[in-house]
């Protein structure tokens, strides 16, 4: 039951739009959330606040790193990693050369 309410509450006709309604609708959303409208009975769009909306596309491009980092990480061998040593001697560098750089942060 609470999905049908759920539905009739979240959805709003493009009529209402067409009959000057459109404020009233952009309130609702604010208060309470994404509006499908629906035109022709079919699912035209999906209204939402800017909050909503940037949420969502934070939400999505976090999934989307997650995987990558699952995919990689499946491809991972510990064996092939190499030593600080390793890399000072491979580029022909010395703790002294990277001495006065400033400390970089990663996320």
């Amino acid at each position: 039951m609470d999905v049908i309410r759920g539905a009739i509450e979240n959805t709003v006709s493009i009529s209402q739009f067409n009959k000057g309604l459109a404020g009233r609708i952009f309130s609702e959303v604010k208060r309470h959330g994404a509006k499908v409208v629906m035109k022709n009975n079919a699912a035209e769009c999906v209204l939402m606040s800017p909050q909503e909306y940037v949420q969502l596309i934070d939400e999505v491009n976090d999934a989307r790193l997650l995987a990558e980092a699952a995919e990689r990480m499946t491809h991972f061998d510990p064996n092939a990693l190499l030593s600080d040593e390793q890399i000072d001697e491979a580029l022909d560098l010395t703790p002294e050369d990277y001495a006065d750089t400033s400390e970089v942060e990663f996320e």
